[in-house]
């Protein structure tokens, strides 16, 4: 029977003609194909001055950075056996040739041990030396004699916003990663973990991610000019925006830390008015003394205190408004002063009391906490 509808046979012919066409053209093509060979390289020429640089800090200062795990104990569900887990990393570097190694507090805060792996992958558990929580800083001590080699320090006090910077630690877990940037800012303040303010922090724009914390913040010299803390992210990853606590409080609390295994506060022996308190007295900016320690520095430098009269009124007692000579705004301010100082030191306070002024030497104690 002949088809009425010769333009469909046509079509149809043509579609089978065309599927057939693709289903033989990679063979049809590689008929006569001439053998094909790697691109030839073109010459590179020598780096450029900066990425020498780069790659020369990076080979110095890596070997004294270290990747810090902390452990927490667990005890399995069907026995009495508890082991070690992994809770957490970080990053650290090497202090000293004795094995101190100098991280964040956080980074090692709620483990009960930790281990720290060198550049060469030699892994060794680690004692802890001291913490100071205020500053976010904890010295740990680990026996690698001869693999030690002490990062160089540098200062934080000559910094100059736009001057480069290197971070160098292991972000996400990723050993011996190096990013780059520059000063991006001075003299910022950030909060501690124990809601203490930390001041005269470096803000840079080198990417510093989760797992950098603890890590050495470098200059284009590879000298070390602050420990990389906190960023600030909604995220929680990197934003252009990093904290790192300066060296020169860094080179103040260490020997401390390694010394004593923490920060011996020297103290004046007095309690603080409560700032509210302060604000409802129109008192000036300062702390206000509401009780003196019997016997201690500000007792025996005959500070006052404020107390209830007889009456129920208010008698005026002494104002803290500076020490030698740096104001003191408030109680946060006050540590802060006295941080700088150690025991058995003299200190001038400037004191105000029923409007008017007086200065006074005191020579600081030591905490007995």
């Amino acid at each position: 029977m002949r088809d009425r509808h010769p333009m469909r046979v046509a079509l149809l012919g043509a579609a089978l003609l065309a599927l057939a066409a693709a289903l033989l053209w990679p063979f049809s093509q590689s008929n006569g194909r001439t053998d094909a060979s790697p691109r030839s390289v073109a010459p590179r020429g020598a780096l450029g001055a900066d990425e020498v640089a780069n790659i020369e800090i990076f080979k110095r200062v890596s070997p004294s950075v270290v990747h810090i795990t902390t452990l927490t104990s667990q005890r399995e569900i069907f026995s009495t056996t508890v082991q070690q887990v992994p809770r957490g990393t970080g990053t650290g570097f090497v202090w000293d040739e004795l094995g101190h190694i100098v991280t964040n507090f956080h980074v090692i805060q709620g483990g009960n041990a930790a281990r720290v792996t060198l550049n060469d992958q030699s892994t060794y558990p680690a004692q802890l030396v001291g913490v100071f929580p205020d500053r976010d800083l904890a010295v740990l001590r680990i026996e690698a004699k001869g693999k030690l080699p002490p990062i160089p320090v540098g200062t934080s006090r000559d910094l100059i916003v736009g001057q480069r910077v290197y971070a160098i630690g292991n972000p996400f877990g990723l050993d011996q990663t190096l990013t780059m940037g520059i000063v991006s800012a001075l003299n910022r303040e950030i909060e501690s973990f124990n809601d203490r303010v930390i001041r005269g922090v470096v803000q840079t724009d080198a990417a510093i991610n989760p797992g950098n914390s603890g890590g050495p913040l470098l200059d284009s010299a590879g000298r070390l000019i602050g420990v990389n803390t906190q960023i600030a992210s909604p995220s929680g990853a990197n934003a252009g925006i990093g904290f790192a606590i300066p060296v020169d409080e860094v080179n103040r609390v260490v020997p401390r830390l390694i010394r004593d295994g923490r920060v011996v506060r020297p103290v004046l022996g007095i309690s603080a008015l409560p700032m509210q308190v302060n604000e409802a007295l129109k008192l000036p900016k300062g702390v206000g003394v509401v009780q003196v320690t019997p016997g201690g520095p500000a007792a025996r430098a005959g500070v006052q205190p404020f107390r209830r009269a007889d009456n129920g009124g208010v008698v005026q007692g002494d104002v803290i408004t500076a020490i030698n000579d740096e104001p003191v705004a408030n109680l946060d301010d006050l540590l802060t002063q006295l941080e700088r100082h150690g025991p058995n030191d003299t200190v001038t306070l400037t004191l105000w009391r029923d409007g008017k002024t007086r200065k006074q030497t005191v020579t600081l104690a030591a905490s007995q906490g």
